[in-house]
């Protein structure tokens, strides 16, 4: 579809408001076409309108997106809620998200964002250093991965 690239290049290049304006009309046009209700959601995104994004994340979402655009449609549709304070949403859609997919590593860091902001240190704390410890190419995390991996979740713990 000729105006959804467009669309995207014009959000590309940074002229955001031409793009939104672009992608609304489109919205109209091709309601059942589940990238441009994303691509809609992400140039809302890019111009700091987090609230208004959120319909069109949600709506690519059930209509069926795929490929990397699903991933990037989970990821920026938690992180939107997040952001704007709604934790408990931001929670379901990564853990949904880790559940479809659990190799990808950027839901879990996003996740222990989350965790953070309901309070849920401990829990926030392990993932990122299981995070950490399995990713770092870091010759003094490498290490010491080992402690890292066995402390991740015991940080409360002492011996005596």
């Amino acid at each position: 579809m000729d105006e959804l690239e467009k669309a995207i290049k014009l959000r590309e290049s940074g002229q955001l408001e031409e793009a939104r304006s672009n992608l609304l009309s489109l919205t109209e046009l091709y309601p059942q076409n589940p990238s441009v209700w994303y691509q809609c959601a992400w140039v809302h995104d890019a111009m700091g309108l987090e609230k208004e994004a959120v319909p069109f994340y949600a709506k690519a979402l059930e209509l069926g997106l795929t490929g990397e655009d699903r991933e990037g449609a989970y990821l920026g549709l938690g992180s939107t809620y997040r952001t704007l304070g709604r934790y408990e949403e931001a929670k379901a859609i990564f853990v949904e998200a880790i559940s479809i997919y659990p190799d990808n590593r950027e839901f879990r860091v996003f996740y222990a964002m989350v965790l953070y902001n309901l309070k849920e240190h401990g829990s926030a704390m392990e993932i990122l250093l299981k995070q950490l410890a399995e990713t770092s190419q870091d010759k003094g995390i490498q290490a010491y991965q080992r402690a890292i991996q066995f402390y991740s979740d015991k940080l409360d713990q002492t011996w005596e």
